[in-house]
């Protein structure tokens, strides 16, 4: 039934070319200018974080906001460093401004940080995807927030996979910068609504609570669907990408590569070894996207997605098991070998890895995970901000 509730209401989803139709909270200024007027504040951003193609940094500049110090996470303030590549902190040469990294051996803002702030400003645009670490860097930047008794005002943006929840939920003895809290792979709620239920729920630590106000988009709803005017991260360079994302990232966690190297990243899946596909590529360096991906320089077959939702746009609204389980049980059959240790991390428990060795059909393991779906589709529905 649950799943069926979904379905309809993705049939009825209006598809939007572009995003213009909504204002992300970073230009709702009507809601923000008198609450930060006056504070010395800190901003977590990156060049994704813009309004009209202006940067939330500068945006707050030319109001007369007293910015002083700037926080990035995973992939650094302009995009440029790869996943998982440690962010080293700098200064921003188009402001003066210092940078401090929240990627690296730190990932929650300290004492000395936090010095001299009044304010902190949370902007960063989220994919709606568990393992996408902005949600991690905002649960640490509130617990810093809370401890250290600063206010965190959220500018709010709207989810591109906010239309639907599905996934296993995180178990906790799995919890890791990749999952931090008891939610689905996509949890349906824009980063603000994230944010109220981190609070809401007491997932901070040491019964810590955050003075959390949220800024909201204006004419943002759930169904929409929305195209990001800049990537949210070196690659995710497409709408199709990052609604593929949920599905394909699980690769992260095998010998499959997802296509870093190449133009389309997340669009793509191969293997030297896997046969029987013509389509193939070739991963290269390529400088602020990937600079070591795997297999670099050798060829690699598999599945060409660039266009899989322009031509089955009712597979939308779901997380894809059958790549996964195709490239596995038909292809590459070997757990000691197809598997790393990353894998449980991202589906945040051990089971998925199981029924996929056990060859459990797709159906069988969707309905494991719906046990807690239903239960979170109950937490969720106290903490969103959009219909």
């Amino acid at each position: 039934m649950l799943r069926k509730l979904f379905f309809i209401g993705l049939l009825l989803l209006p598809v939007f070319h572009g995003s213009a139709q909504v204002i992300p909270g970073a230009g709702n200024t009507g809601q923000y200018l008198k609450l930060l007027k006056g504070s010395k504040i800190g901003v977590v951003a990156n060049a994704a974080s813009v309004v009209n193609g202006t940067n939330t940094v500068d945006t707050l500049l030319s109001m007369g906001l007293k910015v002083r110090k700037i926080f990035t996470p995973e992939h650094g303030f302009r995009l440029k460093a790869d996943a998982g590549k440690e962010v080293a902190g700098s200064v921003d040469s188009a402001t003066s401004l210092p940078i401090i990294s929240l990627y690296g051996k730190k990932k929650m803002p300290d004492a000395k940080d936090m010095d001299g702030i009044g304010m902190m400003v949370f902007d960063l645009q989220d994919v709606g995807v568990r393992f996408y670490t902005y949600i991690s860097t905002l649960s640490l930047v509130m617990e810093s927030c809370a401890r250290y008794h600063i206010p965190l005002v959220v500018f709010d943006r709207p989810n591109p996979n906010g239309f639907y929840v599905d996934g296993p939920v995180l178990e906790k003895e799995y919890a890791s910068f990749v999952g931090m809290h008891p939610v689905p792979v996509v949890y349906g709620m824009t980063i603000g609504e994230y944010a109220r239920m981190v609070n809401g729920e007491g997932w901070l630590p040491d019964g810590l609570h955050c003075d959390l106000t949220v800024i909201p988009c204006i004419g943002y709803e759930h169904l929409m669907r929305v195209s990001l005017p800049v990537s949210p991260s070196p690659n995710l360079t497409s709408d199709n990408a990052i609604l593929l994302y949920p599905s394909l990232c699980f690769f992260e966690g095998t010998v499959i590569s997802v296509g870093r190297g190449t133009c389309y990243p997340f669009e793509v899946f191969g293997h030297p070894e896997l046969r029987g596909f013509s389509f193939s590529f070739t991963p290269e360096k390529i400088p602020g996207m990937s600079e070591n991906p795997p297999f670099l320089g050798i060829s690699c077959r598999g599945l060409d997605l660039r266009t899989f939702y322009r031509d089955k746009p009712k597979l939308l609204g779901r997380i894809n098991l059958s790549w996964l389980r195709m490239a596995y049980l038909d292809l590459l059959s070997q757990p000691d070998l197809f598997f790393n240790s990353y894998f449980d991390k991202l589906a945040g428990n051990s089971t998925l890895r199981q029924q996929i060795i056990q060859g459990e059909s797709e159906q069988k393991i969707r309905a494991a995970w719906q046990p807690g779906l239903e239960n979170f589709l109950k937490i969720r529905s106290k903490y969103l901000l959009y219909p």
